[in-house]
């Protein structure tokens, strides 16, 4: 029975998919998203991927990592997921401690983790140092089941177009993601300036879904969009719904997701996920507008290493 933790290899990718299933079912996970993700991760993200094994079966994952993106250097990354029936038997302390020690050596000065708000997660973090900042809701809406609100009518002067229009040419969405992305609540960070990495690592991401991601242009521009990502089957997630600062408070949010809402259950999609700061106050009155529930929290916590 004793663990072992070595580094993932591409024929762990089902296994690594079922732990991460099993561990946090409210996030999109294949297989073909933990292989494409570590080959074509950053060299200053210092990507690693952990498994942990025990008796030839992989029982414990984690994914280790330097935040590059972020204007604060030494913001590492690492968060253990070990199988239901097998935590509380070393696996994740194990994991654990192999992702600080690669951290350490990649010049990591704090390490970031999130960690499920339940007293054994919470418990598990306290006793090895990690401190709790901000929390985030996962929030599930019922799309087979649930009713969503009825396509609203687009004011005069905006357009809703699928993203897979932008296909020729996504720079805008990118620069639209860049804006968004630097409001976000975070603990970290995150500048977007390497498009050919966004290109690489989201709108080529294999859980990314550009069919069913939805963009609001005000007279042509940009304006606000909601970016959905699917495992292909029943599964869909709100990866990221916001408004450029010009054009906030007129709705166009809220329009984008509820017209990718509607495209996703006319796909055949039956649960949709999201997850929004608690924080957030503007993205939570939506989301609960449009039927979601909160279905679990995450408590982000850090540790200062040295």
């Amino acid at each position: 029975m004793t663990v072992i933790v070595r580094d993932f290899r591409p024929s762990d990718a089902e296994a690594w998919t079922r732990v991460r299933r099993a561990a946090v079912p409210y996030l999109v996970s294949t297989p073909e998203q933990v292989t494409h993700d570590l080959a074509h991760a950053h060299p200053d993200r210092h990507y690693r991927l952990l498994v942990a094994e025990r008796d030839g079966e992989v029982v414990g994952t984690a994914q280790a990592g330097i935040a590059h993106d972020s204007p604060e250097p030494g913001q590492g990354f690492c968060t253990p997921h070990v199988l239901p029936r097998h935590t509380g038997r070393g696996a994740g302390s194990l994991l654990l401690s192999t992702a600080e020690e690669h951290l350490a050596q990649a010049g990591a000065t704090v390490v970031h983790a999130w960690v499920l708000d339940t007293p054994e997660s919470l418990g598990f973090a306290r006793a090895r140092g990690y401190r709790p900042g901000r929390s985030a809701h996962f929030q599930h809406l019922d799309l087979a089941g649930g009713a969503l609100p009825p396509l609203q009518e687009v004011p005069a002067g905006v357009e809703l177009r699928p993203g897979a229009d932008f296909a020729d040419d996504p720079r805008p969405l990118f620069a639209a993601d860049a804006e968004v992305t630097r409001d976000e609540p975070s603990d970290i960070p995150t500048a977007l300036d390497d498009y050919e990495d966004w290109l690489t690592n989201t709108w080529r991401h294999p859980t990314f879904d550009a069919a069913l991601t939805t963009v609001a242009l005000v007279d042509g521009q940009v304006a606000a969009f909601s970016a959905a990502g699917t495992d292909g089957t029943r599964t869909y997630s709100s990866n990221m719904t916001g408004t450029l600062r010009a054009f906030r408070g007129r709705g166009l949010a809220k329009l984008a997701k509820n017209d990718s809402l509607h495209r996703a259950r006319a796909a055949g999609y039956t649960d949709a996920y999201t997850a929004n700061d608690t924080g957030n106050s503007p993205m939570l009155a939506i989301n609960k507008w449009f039927g979601y529930t909160v279905c679990a929290t995450e408590v982000r916590h850090a540790r200062t290493l040295g």
